[in-house]
């Protein structure tokens, strides 16, 4: 949190301000003070890492600054009001400008220096010119560690003077962020007119965001609108664990606040272990922007290829040259008013003028005469699956000669056959790597992907949570051979039992596994995947184990105990469009649902109705089916 603007509240003290008539005794000692604080240069530095939340590496550190420990000035709201009644706040800041930057220098911290610059400070038309290069130059600091970052205490009209402002602190090899986006007087527009390298979003919009839906929305917009401006996004004030990771996931790359570290004067170079594990353990989590759909939404335009286009009744001579000019051109797409017509290849076309007279014959004809008219055309919004079928149903032909990619229907460009199959693969490498060892299904993360897909596309689905009751003592007592086996079986009956069109089914890990349903009879398979297991589950038991219903085992103390047979709880949550906004809260809600579910004695199924996350209450509707374990 930027605590030399966001702590000050700047409109509250300009207000009290403007409503004083005279400095009374206490103002007059309060404004000596500062003069014998901006004098003696009595102010001390702080710092407050900011990280990559991908990663947990420091990216660099806020300077923060405080006045004397003693003193009615120490916190710097009150420093900056005082200076700003008495006309002080440039002199001030060059002062704390100073000081951030020598500690900064002494400390020797690594990564970038965000030093806190209002404008009207960066506009000083007395400040020296070059004042602050020649500062950090004497310090020892190159100006590309160095981001001025801009706070604002009053509205900024004069973009136009602000703009060659930041351009001359670019020159000099300074980058500029924004302060406490979504707060302020115009901070939208000076992101779109001075195009920084880096926006911290205020702290109000990151606070409570896990369970703020709205707030999500606007932090999920900045990232949107960030991605396309090439800048990085800084979310302050982070001060939860479920805040920091549902950011992250957000895709937002930076950020800062006293959950990751507090501001010290002699801060951290690395990360507490408790943060690091908390980021280490989830570091695949990506955005969903990025990463969270980017196996289910992988899409045709990712293929897309800018090539040359002809139309209809350019002459085949023509195109020659074309191909003769750029050796490497194998296809040129024939397209007339926009609309894709068909494909030439160099080796169709130099083939046959290669061959006597034909060059003569048909030199001078249109090219659609040599076009291929069957060419595979396909949506920029086709996915890599759908995309996948229908180059297996294609000839060899189509697959060497590529496809053309259309939006609504006109003619966006080209995509290889080798590009489809370099990114198949990656998805491939990159399932496998998430992939559960044992069963080969999807694992922690492509399942907190697959859920966020569902969630960005506004689908209505069934999350359940399923888990195997009775498993460890099971597994000791026969071995983790057959514990293997009966996770493998059960993997199988979830796969068997759900529409692989419609369904789908992860690995947690152990024996806990997700099964996300779409389809219509969803309680239906849920009843069967119960019914089927009941069946298999007898046939890893003893004759004399499945009569009596269980088997004898010893517990951690060596003491013989009835262990019943192994049984399946399914705990079932009903995800709306807008009731849930994270991978975060479903994981919660079905959590809690399967601990319901196993509570109930033997197989059992719980579903939770409740339209969105929130304590178990009365609109809570509950279905069990409780099974025999004996089969007759």
């Amino acid at each position: 949190m930027n605590q030399i603007s966001t702590e000050r509240s700047v409109a509250a003290f300009k207000s009290a301000c403007a409503h004083s008539h005279r400095s009374t005794g206490t103002e007059q000692i309060l404004l000596e003070r500062l003069h014998e604080i901006i004098d003696s240069q009595l102010l001390s530095a702080l710092f407050q890492p900011i990280i990559q939340l991908q990663s947990g590496e420091i990216i660099g550190y806020e300077g923060l600054i405080r006045g004397p420990s003693d003193s009615p000035l120490h916190s710097p709201l009150n420093l900056f009001k005082v200076a700003w009644a008495n006309n002080l706040t440039v002199k001030l800041e060059h002062l704390c400008r100073q000081v951030v930057m020598k500690k900064f220098a002494e400390l020797d911290l690594p990564g970038k220096l965000f030093l806190n610059v209002s404008p009207e400070c960066l506009l000083d038309r007395d400040a020296k010119y070059g004042q602050t290069l020649d500062m950090i130059q004497q310090i020892g600091i190159h100006p590309e560690r160095v981001i001025i970052e801009l706070t604002e205490n009053q509205p900024t009209y004069d973009y136009q003077l602000l703009g060659q402002a930041v351009t001359h602190y670019r020159q000099m090899g300074f980058q500029i962020a924004i302060d406490d986006l979504g707060e302020g007087f115009s901070s939208l527009r000076l992101w779109s007119e001075l195009r920084p390298e880096y926006v911290k979003i205020d702290m109000h919009f990151i606070q409570g965001i896990d369970n703020d839906p709205i707030k999500m929305q606007f932090v999920k917009s900045i990232q949107e609108i960030a991605e396309k401006s090439g800048t990085k996004v800084i979310a302050e004030g982070i001060e939860t664990q479920a805040e920091m990771l549902l950011v992250r996931s957000l895709g937002v790359a930076h950020g800062q606040g006293y959950h990751i570290a507090r501001p010290h004067a002699q801060p951290a170079i690395v990360l507490s272990a408790e943060v690091e594990n908390i980021l280490g353990n989830n570091s695949a989590q990506l955005s969903s922007k990025n990463c969270s759909q980017r196996q289910y939404t992988v899409t045709a335009i990712k293929l897309l290829q800018q090539l040359p286009t002809v139309a209809p009744n350019m002459l085949n001579n023509q195109v020659y040259e074309m191909f003769l000019a750029k050796p490497a051109l194998q296809i040129i797409p024939v397209v007339e008013d926009g609309k894709p017509l068909g494909l030439i290849t160099r080796e169709n076309l130099i083939e046959r003028f290669s061959k006597l007279y034909q060059r003569e014959l048909y030199g001078k004809k249109p090219c659609s005469g040599f076009m291929d008219r069957n060419p595979l055309i396909v949506d920029r919004d086709t996915s890599l699956q759908e995309l996948s079928n229908i180059i297996v149903k294609a000839d060899r032909q189509q697959f060497t000669n590529g496809f053309i990619i259309t939006e609504n229907g006109r003619y966006l460009g080209m995509g290889t056959g080798q590009d489809f199959v370099r990114e198949i693969t990656q998805l491939q490498i990159n399932a496998a790597r998430y992939a559960n060892p044992l069963t080969l299904l999807p694992g922690n993360v492509p399942i907190n992907e697959r859920i966020e897909h569902l969630l960005n596309s506004g689908s209505h689905f069934y999350a359940c949570y399923c888990d195997l009751d009775h498993f460890k003592p099971f597994n000791d007592a026969y071995g983790y051979q057959r514990g293997d086996d009966v996770i493998q079986s059960t993997s199988q009956i979830l796969i068997d039992k759900v529409d692989p069109e419609l369904d789908w089914v992860g690995h947690i890990g152990g024996d806990d596994f997700i099964v996300l349903l779409q389809s219509d009879n969803w309680q239906a398979r849920c009843d069967a995947i119960l019914q089927q297991f009941t069946c298999m589950i007898q046939s890893y038991y003893s004759i004399e184990d499945r009569q009596r219903g269980g088997y004898l085992s010893e517990d951690r103390q060596g003491v013989k105990v009835f262990c019943p047979l192994i049984s399946l709880s399914i705990g079932i949550v009903k995800v709306e469009p807008g009731k849930f906004y994270s991978h975060h809260q479903i994981s919660t809600a079905i959590a809690e649902a399967k601990k319901q579910a196993k509570k109930i004695s033997g197989n059992s199924i719980f579903i939770d109705r409740r339209l969105g996350p929130g304590p178990m209450s009365a609109s809570l509707s509950r279905s069990t089916t409780t099974l025999p374990t004996e089969v007759h």
